[in-house]
């Protein structure tokens, strides 16, 4: 057994050797009861994955408008007059209910109640309340579904958004998108199933890292290829000076022999993904110019985004560039627009993070809908937590800033079989605590593979000896919002 070990073992991946020879005759056997065709090929992973979607699927896209750094619920869709009826009174330990602060503030002898600056208005079928700040967004509001109920554990930046697009708050774990892909592919040969695109308003801003569209455990094939801000959206996709396609192509056929022999050598997948990134950037390499050209668009659609659509790296050029992407059947597209902690002055900065974001995000719901996408196509808005109720430092009326808050804040989702004019959730009246239809972050999770046909107890990934899913232990679907 030693001396065949020593012959065959380096042809052999370490981790497949040991795990078959870990089986025994005994697993062997019980396993080819258990399952018939266990060891006939038949029942391989890929195979076990085809049978996704779980069930009719009421969205075939995702489009996430993330809204990184945390803007305030209580300047955007969660109303609460009787804040500024009590301006500067400390908040009651009642309410607060010795909830953990972040160490901006945990030094603080007193927490000033502090209401918004900016008006709220009513609109809409369904009465929805929206800030000023926010008058497009207020234009569609009955094809939206404010969700004011959400909440996580996370306190913190880093861990709080990578625990919303991840499922945990520590890194080398999937997102979302490496989830979708992986488990549905994409409706596109020649594009990624997983795009991310970057953005920054003048607020300030926190990081957003590789980590938060890694493929974490799974396939190297199923990372977000993220689009720049260049001339060339994607990076070194082009080919070098003096070299033809003809050439290109043939040197990619002996790469990939090359490969094939190494992978019948090794064993190692991560060859064959390396095969089919190859691949892929090829076929990209005609499908990107194509898909990311707005010279096409008409003047109504560029009225209706606003200028800065025509502009790249902007949120409305990346709002677009969404559409365009999610039209030519890309999964899911994850846009991160930085700019909204606002600790401080907030009033100026987040009119101007608002004003960033606030026309591009209604048309890209008008756009969908007017070309008879949205219903397929779900769309999310949103932040990693909210904030405080109560003036971090010094406070005037009208210049404060809100401390981060994990316990209630709001997103809006719109499309793809979420139910259209609804508010679902609602806080008490300092709009701190939830009171009614709380959602956490692991139902949020849940309830878009839902939308997407996936079950989110079976989307699952055997890794270090357990299995691994999005929603780790947790998660129920919101049923109450979907169609």
């Amino acid at each position: 057994m030693e001396k065949e070990i020593l012959e065959h073992g380096l042809n052999k991946n370490r981790r497949k050797f040991l795990s078959r020879a870990s089986l025994g005759l005994g697993g062997m056997a019980l396993g080819s009861l258990l399952i018939p065709d266990l060891f006939s090929g038949s029942s391989s992973e890929e195979e076990l994955m085809a049978a996704l979607p779980h069930f009719a699927p009421k969205a075939k896209r995702v489009i996430y408008l993330f809204q990184n750094g945390a803007p305030s619920q209580l300047e955007s869709f969660d109303y609460k007059p009787m804040l500024n009826k009590r301006i500067g009174e400390d908040l009651p330990e009642s309410i607060r209910k010795g909830q953990r602060l972040t160490g901006m503030t945990a030094g603080q002898s007193t927490f000033p109640l502090v209401g918004s600056y900016f008006d709220f208005q009513q609109y809409g079928e369904s009465r929805a309340w929206i800030s000023s700040l926010f008058p497009h967004t207020a234009k569609i509001v009955d094809d939206i579904c404010i969700v004011k109920s959400m909440h996580t554990e996370a306190i913190n930046h880093d861990p709080a958004l990578t625990f919303f697009q991840t499922g945990a708050q520590v890194g080398n774990r999937p997102s979302m998108g490496s989830w979708l892909s992986y488990g549905l592919g994409s409706e596109n040969n020649n594009l990624p199933a997983f795009c991310v695109l970057l953005s920054r308003g003048k607020g300030n801003g926190q990081g957003v890292y590789s980590k938060l569209w890694s493929n974490g455990f799974l396939d190297a094939v199923h990372q977000g290829v993220q689009f720049s801000n260049s001339e060339d959206p994607v990076l070194y996709l082009g080919d070098p000076e003096g070299l033809k396609r003809d050439d290109r192509r043939r040197m990619l056929d002996k790469i990939a022999t090359l490969n094939h022999m190494s992978y019948e050598k090794f064993g190692d997948p991560e060859i064959q993904a390396k095969i089919q990134q190859y691949e892929m950037a090829f076929r990209m390499q005609t499908a990107v110019p194509e898909v990311t050209d707005v010279s096409n668009e008409p003047d109504s659609i560029i009225k209706m985004y606003g200028p800065d659509c025509l502009v790249p790296g902007t949120y409305a050029a990346n709002c677009l560039l969404a559409r365009k992407l999610s039209e030519s059947g890309v999964r899911f597209v994850q846009l991160y627009h930085q700019g909204w902690d606002q600790h401080g002055n907030l009033p100026i900065e987040m009119a101007g993070q608002a004003k960033d974001v606030d026309q591009a995000s209604a048309a890209l719901i008008s756009d969908l809908k007017q070309r008879g996408l949205l219903d397929e196509t779900l769309v999310i808005w949103g932040g990693e937590f909210g904030r405080t109720n109560y003036c971090q430092g010094k406070m005037s009326v009208d210049n404060y800033g809100r401390d981060h808050h994990p316990r209630a804040f709001s997103v809006w989702m719109a499309g793809g079989g979420v139910k259209s004019g609804m508010v679902y959730g609602e806080t008490d009246e300092f709009g701190y605590n939830i009171v009614k239809d709380p959602m956490h972050v692991h139902d949020f999770q849940a309830t878009m593979l839902h939308l997407m046909g996936i079950d989110h107890e079976k989307l699952t990934y055997k890794h270090l000896g357990r299995r691994y899913r999005l929603t780790d232990v947790h998660g129920a679907v919101i049923k109450s919002v979907l169609v």
